[in-house]
């Protein structure tokens, strides 16, 4: 089979929808959680499905890929990793409320929630935003398509204007190897460090 125009087709959409990615936006989210950083906030991520993996993947990168030889680190806990809680809590009361019953009594409104939802209208996603609101929290709103709920909701944006969740997704995930390159190199430049990263060898 020959899927040469289909491989070339799709990433012409990608390269489109990363042209059209707001530069401005994504510096005011970095900067968002840059202060989160150094006020020792500490920064709630949660996703259903591949956004999932994305909140998941950005614990591993902040936590320590941004700070791996640094006596400060990023403080991020993702909400989605424990499938213990995440069961029990949509058996016993529902997957509505997945994300908000773990926020809680637990964040406070010097916290930042960083939520991925790439059409923005996930419900439990929603539900946990508009308790951060209530409490004060800072919420960066990770999305697709027009943004949705989300978009509306959330004090700043890491927004891929694209309806394809596929590229949506890839886009998400980069925003997350962008931000940790460039907060890596930052951090490790501020503490008189070179930024190397070591691999297994």
């Amino acid at each position: 089979m020959d899927f040469i125009d289909e491989i070339n087709a799709y990433y012409d959409r990608e390269k489109k929808a990363i042209d059209a990615l707001d530069r401005k936006e994504i510096n005011d989210a970095m900067n968002a959680l840059m202060d989160a950083y150094e006020r020792g906030a500490t920064v709630y991520t949660m996703g259903n499905g591949g956004s999932s993996a994305t909140a998941s993947h950005m614990v591993c990168d902040f936590n320590k890929g941004t700070c791996y030889e640094l006596d400060k680190k990023f403080k991020f806990v993702c909400l989605n990793d424990n499938i213990p809680i995440l069961m029990a809590i949509a058996n016993d009361d529902s997957f509505e409320n997945v994300f908000v019953y773990q926020l809680k009594d637990r964040l406070t409104k010097d916290d930042v929630v960083l939520a991925v939802s790439g059409s923005g209208n996930s419900h439990n996603i929603v539900k946990a935003v508009d308790y951060a609101k209530e409490v004060g929290a800072t919420v960066i709103g990770v999305t697709g398509y027009s943004g949705g709920k989300l978009r509306q909701k959330a004090d700043y944006f890491l927004h891929v204007p694209v309806d394809d969740m596929q590229i949506t997704e890839d886009l998400h995930m980069g925003f997350d190897h962008l931000i940790m390159q460039i907060f890596w190199k930052y951090l490790a430049a501020k503490n008189g460090r070179d930024a190397i990263y070591k691999i297994n060898q």
